[in-house]
């Protein structure tokens, strides 16, 4: 999905899909916590236990995360805004769950519908394997992803977070070198998404949301077929720039193959 910011979409393809949220709800869980007026600057204890919502308790694996850092602390305690950085900027699970658990997925629910979504939902945490394999699943689509972002514009702090995201691909990986964006991806076998904020030199800011569900997603981080698809249409997407600008409905992309994964040693 492609909307200028603050405008309606000017191009959706399949945009109400549902799909596996993977880390993409990262975003509702830290408005979550930015809007329920907690001391971010409080220490809060580095745990590895988290209740299940379906009863009883979870925990993360380390070698499913895609950062250390909050690992590095466990034992310890560690600053709330800390944590709420670490989950956006590195993609921390052990981060997430911890910010989830101060906050609740209640709080988490409100932000989805503040939003306006009509069908995303993030009701457990990172992990809480019990939880899915009873129905409870984390749920995305790209235009909730869209109305996402679009109910942050008022919270600059949260978009110059999502500014920091580490992982500069996909989305990233398709505009010019030095394109500021505010995005969050997530990606797990099987599925990679992303949702970012561009703003152009050229021209006014828009928004682009692509979820992908199917065998292109390897589930690695950086080196994910799925990834590259991602970076062509944002490509794509950024050639006809101007014509978002002026909320003229924009030409499907060109259809093409990802390049092949590159083998790295």
């Amino acid at each position: 999905m492609v909307a200028p910011w603050g405008g309606e979409p000017v191009f959706v393809r399949a945009g109400d899909e549902l799909h596996d949220a993977a880390s993409t709800m990262k975003v509702a869980v830290l408005a979550a916590l930015h809007r329920s007026g907690a001391d971010l600057d409080a220490e809060i204890p580095v745990v590895n236990r988290f209740a299940s919502a379906v009863g009883g308790e979870f925990a993360n694996d380390p070698d499913w995360d895609s950062d250390p850092v909050p690992w590095g602390l466990l034992g310890r305690s560690a600053p709330l805004r800390t944590l709420a950085e670490r989950m956006i900027t590195h993609s921390s699970n052990l981060a997430t769950n911890l910010c989830l658990a101060r906050v609740g997925p209640e709080a988490v629910a409100e932000v989805w519908r503040r939003a306006g979504a009509s069908g995303s939902a993030s009701p457990r945490g990172i992990e809480d394997y019990a939880a899915r394999d009873a129905g409870v699943q984390n749920r995305v689509s790209a235009r909730d992803l869209v109305r996402l972002l679009q109910s942050v514009a008022d919270e600059p702090e949260l978009l110059g977070l999502l500014e920091r995201n580490a992982f500069r691909v996909d989305l990233a990986a398709g505009l010019p070198p030095g394109t500021r964006i505010a995005f969050k991806n997530g990606w797990i076998p099987g599925a990679r998404h992303s949702v970012g904020l561009v703003h152009p030199p050229d021209c006014p800011p828009y928004l682009l949301a692509v979820c992908y569900t199917g065998p292109l997603a390897s589930g690695e981080d950086e080196d994910d077929p799925a990834a590259r698809l991602l970076a062509r249409i944002s490509a794509a997407v950024w050639e006809r720039r101007h014509a978002i600008a002026t909320a003229q409905p924009l030409p499907p992309p060109p259809s093409s193959r990802p390049a092949p994964p590159r083998r790295t040693g």
